[in-house]
């Protein structure tokens, strides 16, 4: 999944679409798909759409729902806000995703969002929350012992954000997803922001961990190779960043992640040998090493040092 495409599933279930020219007779049960609602530029407003699906479906039975492009709601309304205040009309809601906007819509550095500390308060019985884009995006720490899902995808993540992860009582978190993005789109955290999650005490329940998309992958690597909650961990993700031979080195040199189910490094800036040194010494592990983007820059194989490398969603 990146940023140019639109979930086609969420939270176990199929996304269906309600649009602008979303028709009340051709609609699919209620409790059996992800709800997208979205409008598209020169339609009718955001809280147009929602108002003729709250009109249209059985949303006492909605379990999932996916806030889509909301373009500038000329009446000041942001999504979230609606939601909010309709709050009550949702009560099996168990997965929120805010921002399920593709690239030809809008850029995720422009994807506007607000503070959804309120609605995070109120929907307290989330058990997944995904969030498209940081632009304006709040929330206070998370306390909440039913959410076991977490992914932020970001093209700039704020060091304060990952702080208020870092800060949030979820004892019950299996799935954390970071995207860190590049300094230039605001992504200015460190790896020091990261060292409460890393020490393995803030999430007791972690199996996944992805800190990914990073301008400082290889810190990130250095820093998980020795991390005290990589051993819980069944799968990791260190992808969609500018992660060298050092990094990998790092990896390998650090505890053994031999015991993971998966390894996800695709687009990567790994030497041909350094990805087959990962496959042979992880013969177990499913490696995703797919997408290697460093170019042979002479005959006698020697290799660009991160000249022009890039995280794989920039801005």
């Amino acid at each position: 999944m990146t940023d140019g495409e639109h979930l086609t599933v969420f939270a176990d279930l199929p996304v269906a679409d309600f649009g602008p020219g979303t028709l009340a007779d051709d609609l699919p049960d209620a409790a059996e798909v992800a709800w997208r609602i979205r409008t598209e530029l020169g339609g009718p407003g955001w809280a147009e759409v929602f108002e003729r699906f709250l009109e249209r479906v059985d949303t006492a039975r909605v379990s999932a729902l996916v806030l889509g492009y909301w373009a500038c709601p000329i009446d000041g309304s942001h999504p979230v806000d609606l939601l909010l205040q309709a709050r009550e009309r949702f009560p099996s809601l168990r997965a929120l995703f805010i921002g399920d906007v593709s690239y030809e819509e809008d850029t995720i550095s422009w994807i506007e969002h607000t503070d959804l500390t309120l609605l995070l308060q109120e929907l307290s019985q989330l058990e997944t929350l995904e969030i498209r884009g940081t632009r304006g995006l709040w929330f206070e720490p998370l306390a909440s012992g039913l959410l076991r899902r977490l992914r932020i995808e970001s093209s700039g993540l704020p060091g304060e954000l990952v702080d208020v992860v870092a800060a949030s009582d979820l004892p019950n978190l299996e799935h954390l997803d970071l995207w860190l993005g590049a300094a230039f789109s605001g992504g200015d955290a460190t790896v020091s922001d990261l060292a409460p999650i890393l020490s393995g005490e803030r999430f007791p329940a972690l199996r996944h961990l992805g800190l990914e998309n990073s301008e400082f992958q290889d810190e990130i690597a250095a820093a998980v190779a020795n991390a005290p909650v990589v051993a819980r961990l069944e799968s990791l993700s260190l992808a969609m960043g500018v992660l060298t031979d050092t990094g990998a080195e790092a990896l390998l040199s650090g505890q053994p992640p031999a015991h993971l189910r998966r390894l996800d490094l695709h687009h990567h800036f790994l030497t041909d040998a350094m990805v087959e040194r990962l496959r042979t010494a992880l013969p177990g592990v499913e490696t995703d090493v797919d997408d290697g983007r460093l170019v042979m820059v002479s005959p006698a194989d020697e290799w660009q040092d991160n000249l022009g490398a890039y995280v794989m969603v920039p801005e």
